[in-house]
């Protein structure tokens, strides 16, 4: 500022002197000096203007930046107590306002394009996924709008709640991508159990189904969602329809099988198709099970099985009645005589009936039979209880007689507990009888209808054997009791005349009625077989009663045992107590 002013004066001087020399006028001077301070105050004044012009634009500047600061923090939710706008009284020019809004400007706007990239790309995927579930997909390079400042809301929780939506919508789409996944591979499970194109299936529902390709988005919309439950619910449908169908077919496969006596190795072509019979609908899973192929191959053979039927239909007839008259026999059931052998054949020779009609109803025969039998099965049960014990009797009679059943040999004590154990059951029959004839009264009560044992019926059987049971016990009595005035006539004979070797002791050494020698090597008992004319009387059971009175049925039908209805004395025991006792007093005199 000092040196400004001394070239002012200087310069002044000068102009003074300038003045002189030239002899201008005092008027001439003081205009001059006028007119200079006149230029001078222009100069300033233009210049002063200038810089306030120049403050106006650096303020305007400044203000423009500080609201464009102001909106992108409010747009992206920032809040910086450092803000140029907040400092505006600790500054004291605009240039230094300026320096300090510019950076961080520069830096919002930064954030601006970082934050509307993240917007924009979380924006896309949202559109793409919600494209997917509502079936419209978006092309890879389909291009989306950006977000503009003035209508768009940029802050982090803006874009928190968008990363939500997002992580939803993802895992929405994992879910149905599971789901679709699923349902495809129970669509190609059932067509490989049907033998079905499963390409053509799953491209009825949406093509995309069978892509494998990664630029095509597997389509997840409710449409196909629809689509593959409704062809699951047909493909069940077919696969429940198709079961059954080969059910029959296989049934029927195993009713010839057996009528037809078939090879395992003729059975074993088929075994995949008769695994059905012991799977449920779930567990058919093997491929092509129950493909049309299958089906029809399987249905071939029935044909081809039912005609070789119908050439050896009189064999098979005669099969199925040995086996109805076997079950006959076990069950002690009366055979229904419309299908015997020597009428059906003659029935088949002559034409009159259709044997297949013929073959129906023996298996219709034998399916009542079974049911029958079952019916009966209880009583039935009892009657062979009855007849263990009669055997039992049997037995015990038989030890009894033995006159070496006491000595001590290999075995004995084995007979000894089984004859114990015997007269337990032996003095159980009546009761076991009483309650038998109970019970099939019962039954006839509760069937309407008689309880028939090889075509007699049970309760006359038992009611015949109770009173012969009674008469052989009254029987057995009066020998008991002969037998003691016998050995009474005996001794006193012996105490008179002496002793004499009596008949019996005489046979004492033969081999026992009724034994034989068993594996240890002692003498075990076995049923006697009744002689005929003997001295006693028969007891009937249902093997004995049925063969007597019932002349239509065989031997073959009778129980596989031997008949065990015989009495206590063989007919050579009691001629020979006879015997014994009527020679001694024909040799005597008169006993007074």
């Amino acid at each position: 500022m000092h040196i400004s002013t001394l070239n002012f004066f200087f310069l002044f001087y000068c102009e003074q002197q300038i003045w002189s020399d030239i002899g201008e006028s005092e008027a001439d001077k003081d205009r001059m000096l006028l007119e200079l301070e006149r230029e001078c105050l222009e100069v300033y004044r233009r210049k002063v203007e200038e810089a306030s012009n120049a403050k106006a634009r650096l303020h305007q500047s400044v203000a423009a930046k500080e609201a464009e600061v102001a909106t992108l923090m409010a747009a992206l939710g920032e809040l910086n107590i450092h803000s140029p706008i907040q400092t505006e009284k600790k500054v004291a020019s605009l240039k230094e306002k300026l320096a300090s809004v510019i950076p961080m400007l520069e830096d919002l706007r930064m954030k601006k394009e970082e934050r509307i990239t993240q917007f924009a790309d979380i924006k896309t995927q949202i559109e793409k996924i919600s494209g997917e579930i509502s079936g419209y997909n978006f092309p890879n390079d389909t291009m989306i709008s950006c977000l503009t400042l003035e209508d768009q809301d940029l802050s982090l929780r803006k874009l928190t709640e968008f990363q939500t939506h997002l992580q939803t919508l993802q895992k929405e789409k994992s879910d149905r991508l599971h789901k679709v996944l699923q349902y495809v591979n129970e669509v190609h499970l059932l067509c490989g159990v049907l033998g079905l194109d499963f390409a053509q299936s799953v491209s009825d529902v949406h093509p995309c189904l069978q892509r494998t390709n990664q630029e095509q988005s597997t389509n997840i919309s409710n449409g196909t969602f629809e689509g593959l439950e409704q062809t699951i619910k047909k493909l069940k449908t077919e696969r429940r329809i198709r079961i059954q169908k080969l059910r029959d077919i296989v049934a029927a496969l195993f009713e010839l099988w057996n009528l037809m006596d078939s090879p395992q190795a003729e059975k074993n072509v088929f075994s995949r198709a008769t695994s059905v019979l012991r799977l449920s609908e779930a567990e058919v899973t093997e491929a092509g099970v129950l493909s049309t192929e299958m089906i029809e191959q399987a249905a071939a053979e029935v044909e081809r099985l039912t005609k070789l039927k119908a050439s050896r239909m009189k064999e098979l007839v005669m099969k199925r009645r040995s086996e109805l008259e076997e079950i006959c026999r076990m069950t002690h059931i009366e055979p229904d005589a419309s299908t015997a052998v020597e009428k059906s054949n003659a029935l088949i020779d002559s034409g009159l009936v259709d044997p297949s009609e013929l073959l129906a109803n023996i298996e219709a025969q034998i399916t009542k039979a079974k049911d029958e039998g079952l019916n009966r099965k209880e009583i039935m049960d009892r009657i062979d209880q009855w007849l263990s014990a009669c055997e039992e009797e049997n037995w015990l009679e038989d030890y009894n007689q033995d006159e070496n059943r006491y000595n001590a040999g290999r075995g004995a004590h084995i007979n000894l507990k089984r004859a114990e154990k015997a007269r337990v059951t032996v003095s159980k029959i009546s009761a076991i009888v009483d309650n038998l004839i109970n019970r099939t009264l019962a039954w006839e009560e509760e069937k309407k209808m008689l309880f028939l044992y090889d075509g007699v019926r049970l309760v006359s059987i038992l009611e015949d054997y109770k009173v012969t049971r009674k008469h052989r016990e009254e029987e057995k009595k009066r020998c008991r009791d002969q037998k003691k005035i016998q050995d009474l006539l005996l001794t006193e004979r012996e105490a008179i005349y002496g002793s004499k070797p009596s008949p019996r002791k005489s046979n004492s050494f033969r081999k026992p009625n009724g034994y034989r020698a068993n594996g240890n090597g002692s003498m075990t008992p076995t049923p006697r077989r009744n002689s005929v004319g003997g001295g006693t009387t028969e007891l009937l059971t249902p093997r004995s009663y049925s063969g007597r009175q019932n002349g239509y049925f065989k031997e073959m039908r009778r129980l596989s045992t031997a008949p065990l209805n015989f009495v206590a004395l063989s007919k050579e025991d009691t001629i020979s107590t006879y015997t014994s006792v009527c020679g001694s007093e024909l040799g005597s005199p008169p006993h007074s």
